[in-house]
């Protein structure tokens, strides 16, 4: 990916930065089991960061919400748990 850098803007550079950053929290598995609500706060927090600083558009930012909700959910439900449990007993 790298290699494409050069014909990107520095505004494109700073939201593919950005967006790595949220995807990186969004699969931090160690947040998310340990605290659901903080795991949630932060992916929130950093959607809106990236909104109030014009990195993402309107509909970009509601649909990392919706995204960190769907996430939150899973976690509530204890679904990396429950894929704990199968990868053991199988």
């Amino acid at each position: 990916m790298r290699t494409f850098e050069k014909d990107l803007s520095t505004a494109q550079l700073l939201k593919l930065d950005c967006l790595a950053g949220w995807f990186r929290t969004l699969e931090d598995r160690a947040l998310r089991m340990a605290s659901p609500d903080d795991y949630h706060e932060e992916l929130l927090r950093q959607a809106d960061e990236m909104d109030r600083q014009g990195i993402i558009s309107w509909q970009e930012w509601r649909d990392l919400r919706l995204e960190a909700d769907a996430a939150y959910l899973r976690a509530v439900t204890g679904d990396d748990y429950a894929s704990d449990f199968l990868r053991r007993s199988t």
